[in-house]
């Protein structure tokens, strides 16, 4: 494309992204209203398959009990090829919290909050759905839209839709996302090529000891202290294990035993998380952590179960569909907008589609200078800007434009 024919037709974008802001608003204020948790989003499904019916676009069969899945074709004429098939992906469930908010679109559901911008992501692919619904003489192929249930829970709702033919029945050429994130400043973007979110998994252990009176120790084997000294024991898989060049995260994060101050119990619970940045690293932080869990514990003449649920993989993003995404993300919100952004060791289940189609996944910037420091993802009090919804819209239709060009 030439320089004048992209800037028309982000020009154009653009204001069909001003154009929608309203509606795209009440969209995300009617699913803020009413989260639903993750394999539960059943009533979040229906409204969206209203919403698509608004637009004129017929869901496709459905894959997974919840979620959406539709196929938008573009009426433009391929310049060269076969024709071609992007994939925009927006999550839609929400958290177990209950919302500490004052505006008047609260949660009106007790214990479940939209507190990880999803009802956003949802709203603004709705949006970019009819943004180029609008726009499909310049669409020079299809866009698939994908409304994926479970991304705060694992096993995740990307692998099963995966499982279940999703992406091997539209076969899109490259799929892209985006996430809310209050550090980045309304109105911009920020993107890292290559491994951006960590690999998470979920660490429990039971440590089973000898309860007694709390006053004769010695006839006890007391599992709180064999359980200090795994937390401690374990504090050396990052610092002596982990290379200081590659990031990993070994957090305990919930230890629970005993119930009085006289009373050795006969039973701790611990739970934390892994957070690792490379395959072969985290196999061995695997390895060494159940060993030297069991190795402590031997020591105390306690005994340990440890149980590790392996999480999402590491999100790589292509390097090639990231630098594709930044060009764009310059031409339509300009230059001083668009922002490196350095790894992050939070997870992600759209590492699942990028393992199988190129992509990439951008922070979508919804702070401000006024915010708080309680304006933090999956906090009670996450209030993103909404007119990021007008940049997240226009920079998702965009994208599938110029993509499919």
């Amino acid at each position: 494309m030439h320089n004048d024919e992209m800037s028309a037709l982000a020009q154009r974008v653009r204001e069909e992204a001003q154009r929608l802001y309203p509606e795209v608003a009440a969209v995300r204020r009617h699913l803020h209203m009413h989260p639903e948790l993750s394999y539960q989003e059943f009533e979040t499904t229906a409204y969206i398959k209203e919403q698509l019916a608004k637009i004129g676009i017929e869901p496709e069969p459905q894959l997974l009990e919840t979620g959406v899945v539709a196929l938008l074709r573009g009426e433009g004429a391929p310049k060269s090829g076969e024709r071609k098939t992007v994939a925009l992906r927006a999550d839609i469930d929400a958290l177990p919290l209950q919302e500490e908010n004052s505006h008047d679109f609260c949660s009106t559901e007790a214990g479940c909050m939209h507190a990880c911008g999803h009802d956003m992501h949802t709203a603004m692919l709705l949006g970019a759905a009819s943004v180029l619904s609008d726009m499909k003489d310049e669409l020079n192929g299809d866009v698939l839209l994908i409304f994926q249930p479970a991304e705060e829970k694992a096993p995740g709702g990307a692998k099963p839709m995966i499982e279940a033919g999703l992406l091997k029945r539209y076969n899109p050429s490259a799929i892209f996302a985006q996430h809310c994130f209050s550090s980045v400043r309304s109105g911009s973007v920020a993107m890292c090529k290559g491994g951006f979110m960590a690999a998470a998994d979920e660490l429990y252990i039971t440590v089973h000891g000898q309860g007694g009176h709390a006053s004769a120790p010695h006839k006890t084997r007391d599992p709180i202290l064999a359980s200090a000294h795994i937390i401690t024991a374990l504090q050396h898989l990052v610092s002596r294990l982990s290379p200081p060049h590659e990031p990993a995260v070994v957090s305990i994060a919930s230890i629970n035993g005993g119930h009085a101050t006289n009373i050795i119990p006969g039973k701790v619970t611990m739970q934390g998380t892994m957070r690792t940045m490379n395959e072969e690293l985290r196999s061995r932080l695997h390895e060494r952590f159940e060993a030297t869990v069991h190795q402590v514990a031997e020591a105390f003449e306690v005994r340990a179960e440890v149980e590790i649920r392996t999480g999402y993989p590491v999100l790589n993003n292509d390097p090639a569909m990231t630098d594709l995404a930044w060009d764009v993300a310059k031409e339509y919100l300009g230059e001083d907008k668009v922002h490196n952004s350095a790894p992050l060791m939070t997870a992600e289940d759209f590492a699942y589609f990028l393992r199988e189609c190129p992509g990439s996944f951008w922070q979508l910037g919804t702070g401000l200078d006024d915010d708080g420091p309680d304006n933090l993802l999956h906090s009670p009090t996450f209030n993103p800007d909404e007119q990021s919804l007008e940049t997240g819209v226009g920079m998702m239709s965009y994208l599938a434009l110029r993509y499919l060009r």
